[in-house]
């Protein structure tokens, strides 16, 4: 389901809880993001305000975010302007997508002031602007929309506010039977449509299980089916879902037509935190790192190509022992060979029914030359041998490490991928940048880990990328804490920080190596475990190999859920 207008109603009585508290910090940890930190009934809520164009939404969250190391200007603005303020109002422009939020503060001088956040929720033209309430001037917003942009408005500081086009809907909450009907043409089909365009608020899904309610939807049955789901949300009585069926989607009505998984949540935050987990941040990544993950394909197919080439090289050098044995045929039979043959037929002496063989000869070379071309022969290939099988070793291992890297890929947050794409400039598949004006920052040595804890309270960390994955086994790891890792399979380290870890502990420190491998949607997933002193690194290998030994295996099937429940 959309962010439609009944969802956004949703989120605003839930907010409400947050009126009269004080906005202790501002945050925007992507271009299009914003964490607005509140102290209200002596509990500090994290208000996540998005106008990303796939995954606008506005509600509150549990989850971590890193910070740019220096604010955007849209941030230091808001803390000008909000930072220490008190939330004075929070209020849905009618059914739109569109909430505001109205502070108190004081100026520099002093003095009250008051300003007012608006998020507009709406796809690739949502945004997030700062008002000045009284005048309805556009201090700043987090996008800019120019008049070659929109025709309607435009969108920046200076600028008067106008709201987005009305849609001059009836509200569906105070709509009766009769209403319900004089807005529907029971003639020409696709109710669910209809009852979208009369109706504000309404997304196709809500429509769409509304008809599915509606027994026949005749005259009687839909105007009962629309007046019941309206009076439950009329008096904020939700069912907050996620589905995951052949697609998925989130609701705060039961979709009784839609099949699949269903996750019950108790609030609408919690809801669309679970929905949108990972998803905004895969879309991130995809846009940060789309020329890394061509590059690691192209990488991959380029020595697929290489591998199977060299099998079929290999196929011809398997015929080197054929070239010894006509050479030495041709030797015990030297004394019938002339200059000026160009074949010879001669006892295979290897044959045991004794059957004949025919050598080719060249006319223009000596009987001892011919026999000597046939040992070089040999000689070459059996030298080309031992190099193809060389180089299909060495291929064989850069198709595993490519993998690894895809599967990091496909589970990297942003600031992993900068690791993986230091990585890939320190193993020459990326030219380094070259670093203009003032010398770099120097980064971090450490690499930041993610970590988890069991339900029985044992730590365990985990690996993202090659780098973090050296560090973890390599260096902070204790000889006898507890290494984890998908087997025969690419994946994340994962290192348990006890000794004698219970047996949940190991079940869900195995279900995080499951989850972040390549393994990640399948059941019944292998894990081994051993004690980290087992684990090593041969001389040579590329960053994040390591050979193990002792080990025993576990079998878990990812759980995602499980997983966010995990992290500490």
């Amino acid at each position: 389901m959309s962010y439609d207008g009944m969802m956004t109603r949703a989120i605003t009585h839930e907010l409400q809880h947050l009126i009269g508290g004080r906005i202790s910090k501002i945050h925007q940890p992507f271009k299009t993001e914003l964490i607005l930190t509140i102290r209200a009934k002596g509990k500090n809520y994290a208000l996540l305000a998005s106008a990303n164009a796939q995954f606008a939404r506005l509600h509150l969250t549990e989850e971590k975010y890193d910070n740019p190391s220096e604010p955007p200007m849209f941030c230091m603005l808001l803390r000008k302007h909000l930072e220490g303020g008190f939330v004075q109002s929070i209020t849905q422009d009618g059914f739109d997508r569109v909430v505001r939020m109205t502070v108190a503060n004081k100026d520099e001088l002093g003095d009250q002031t008051e300003r007012t956040l608006v998020f507009e929720i709406m796809g690739r033209h949502s945004n997030i602007i700062l008002l000045n309430p009284h005048t309805e001037g556009i201090l700043d917003s987090i996008k800019h929309v120019r008049f070659d942009q929109s025709s309607y408005r435009t969108v920046g500081p200076g600028q008067t506010y106008k709201a987005p086009p009305a849609q001059d809907k009836k509200d569906p909450l105070q709509a009766n039977a009769d209403d319900v009907l004089k807005q529907i043409d029971f003639n020409s089909g696709k109710l669910d449509k209809q009852l979208v365009s009369a109706f504000a608020g309404l997304s196709p899904l809500l429509t769409k299980e509304i008809v599915s309610r509606a027994p026949f939807a005749n005259q009687t049955s839909l105007p009962e089916s629309f007046l019941a789901i309206m009076a439950a949300i009329r008096e904020h009585q939700y069912s907050f879902e996620y589905v995951k069926g052949k697609k998925e989607t989130f609701s705060y009505v039961s979709l009784q037509h839609v099949e699949g998984e269903r996750q019950l949540f108790s609030s609408a935050s919690e809801l669309l935190d679970s929905f949108y987990y990972g998803k905004a941040e895969r879309d991130r990544v995809k846009q940060q790192a789309h020329d890394l993950d061509r590059l690691l394909k192209n990488e991959y197919q380029k020595n697929v190509r290489k591998q199977k080439k060299l099998e079929q090289t290999l196929t011809q050098a398997e015929e080197a022992s054929k070239f010894q044995k006509l050479g030495e045929l041709l030797t015990a039979n030297m004394h019938l060979v002339q200059r000026g043959h160009t074949q010879i037929e001669v006892v295979d002496y290897y044959d045991e029914t004794g059957g004949m063989v025919a050598i080719e000869l060249d006319p223009q070379k000596t009987p001892s030359e011919n026999a000597q071309w046939y040992f070089k022969k040999y000689q070459k290939a059996k030298t080309a041998r031992l190099e193809v099988v060389e180089q299909m070793n060495r291929t064989k291992q850069e198709l595993a490490y490519l993998d690894t890297l895809i599967q990091q890929m496909d589970s990297a947050s942003p600031r992993d991928v900068e690791e993986i794409r230091e990585e890939l400039m320190e193993e020459g598949y990326l030219k380094k940048r070259l670093q203009q004006g003032k010398k770099k920052k120097k980064q971090a040595t450490t690499p930041t880990l993610e970590r988890y804890q069991s339900s029985t309270g044992i730590e365990f960390l985990v690996g993202k990328n090659n780098r973090q994955n050296e560090y973890l086994s390599n260096r902070l790891a204790r000889q006898n804490d507890i290494w984890l890792h998908t087997k025969d399979i690419p994946g994340s380290h994962v290192v348990i920080r006890a000794e004698e870890p219970d047996d949940t502990t190991l079940a869900e420190a195995a279900l995080v190596a499951a989850f972040f491998s390549k393994a990640r949607d399948s059941g019944s997933v292998p894990v081994d475990y051993t004690k980290i002193r087992h684990v090593k690194k041969p001389n040579g290998a590329k960053p994040g190999y390591v050979t193990y030994d002792n080990q025993t295996t576990l079998f878990v099937t990812p759980n995602e859920q499980k997983v966010r429940q995990l992290k500490a």
